[in-house]
């Protein structure tokens, strides 16, 4: 079954367990396997060790209906999508050892929080990795860390620390249950710790300085550009979701000392269209930017500053007006939406979470405005 077809067709499944998902602080196993045995986690693995390698929008389209159903689940599959890119950067072999099943769902960590010491052939590592998302699920787990060699840390060129992705056996790490939170209760993005774990070097990947081994114009595409896009797909679908469910709850609800219900009131039907021509307009950039990129990356193998500059503007414009979007449902649901199982309720507070990720954060503005002025502008985290 072609990939969005398959997210449409479980999309049901998913939405009449969301109470149950965030309630539970993780995406329950058997739905996860459900998820992982569709194709859901897999999505962006390169042809040459089997995988479908799908085009940025398709992906991106799979990861929003799940996020329409439920944004931690959308979350997870988010996750499990931009860990398993790094299968681009290893060997074949060890790419298929690790990702080479059918239902494998692999998470993890870029931020460099561990230190990897170098071991002969192999690295030591160490460390103790926030937001792990979705890890409960995992087969195989990758964490950031500082390589570290003769007792200091190396650094590349450019005087940055020098850090690598290092992969291990969900089994290696201790999960640490530590995801209270307000929204995306459900991703169980609690911390993951391991201690003087030895790993081989070739279970390692860099996408800094490292160039991909995988030849797809996928991986021409920058990989926190998909990261930042993976965040808003999550995010569109959730506000599409809660514009809906607001719909449904206004043609039922009399607020109170009214004879009219929500639908028939002159200033929700504005504030409703208003929120809607939002939405569809940042979607709209949202799929342009990533159908131009996509085009470059075909044609020259490579996406321009530009280009990549647009990719995070329209990730970050499509959160941020997520977030608004919600905020508005929710505002229209009235004393509805206060209740801990509102659907409307859950949908503010998943929104006002994601929009705090550090991908499409405040700074990224400030980053992507340097590069519109004209000025200098390191484009590594672009």
């Amino acid at each position: 079954m072609p990939i969005l077809e398959a997210a449409t067709a479980i999309r049901p499944t998913i939405a009449a367990r969301a109470r149950e998902i965030e309630l539970a602080r993780r995406l329950p196993p058997d739905l996860a396997a459900h998820m992982a045995a569709v194709g859901l986690f897999r999505m962006g693995l390169p042809r040459e060790i089997g995988g479908p390698e799908h085009d940025p929008a398709t992906l991106l389209r799979a990861i929003e209906t799940i996020g329409a159903a439920d944004a931690s689940a959308g979350w997870c599959v988010m996750i499990g999508v931009t860990s398993s890119l790094n299968a681009a950067w290893l060997a074949p072999d060890v790419a298929r050892e690790i990702f080479g099943p059918p239902d494998v769902i692999s998470g993890g960590v870029f931020a460099p929080m561990g230190r990897a010491i170098e071991d002969g052939d192999s690295y030591i590592l160490s460390g103790k990795w926030q937001w792990a998302s979705g890890s409960a699920n995992c087969h195989w787990l990758s964490g950031g860390a500082a390589i570290v060699v003769d007792g200091e840390v190396r650094r590349l060129k450019n005087g940055a620390p020098d850090s690598r992705m290092l992969f291990f056996p969900a089994g290696d790490a201790t999960l640490i249950d530590s995801w209270h939170v307000a929204g995306l209760c459900g991703t169980g993005s609690g911390e993951m710790v391991v201690k003087d774990l030895r790993i081989p070097k070739g279970r390692s990947t860099s996408i800094v300085s490292d160039k991909p081994r995988a030849n797809g114009a996928l991986y021409a595409f920058p990989v926190f550009g998909l990261l930042a896009l993976g965040i808003a797909a999550v995010m569109l679908g959730n506000a599409r979701a809660a514009a809906d469910e607001l719909v449904e709850l206004a043609g039922g609800k009399k607020p109170q000392g009214s004879a009219r219900v929500v639908a028939e009131r002159a200033t929700a039907q504005a504030a409703l269209a208003e929120a809607v021509a939002q939405l569809r307009a940042a979607r709209a950039y949202y799929y342009e930017a990533i159908g131009k990129a996509w085009d470059k990356a075909q044609q020259s193998g490579e996406v321009s500053l530009a280009e990549r500059v647009d990719l995070r503007l329209a990730a970050t414009h499509a959160v941020c007006t997520c977030a608004s979007v919600t905020r508005a449902m929710a505002d229209l649901g009235g004393g509805s939406s206060v209740f801990l199982d509102s659907s409307l309720q859950r949908r503010f507070r998943d929104a006002f979470v994601g929009a705090q990720h550090m991908m499409i954060a405040p700074q990224t503005w400030e980053l992507t405005g340097r590069a519109l002025m004209g000025l200098p502008t390191d484009a590594s985290f672009l």
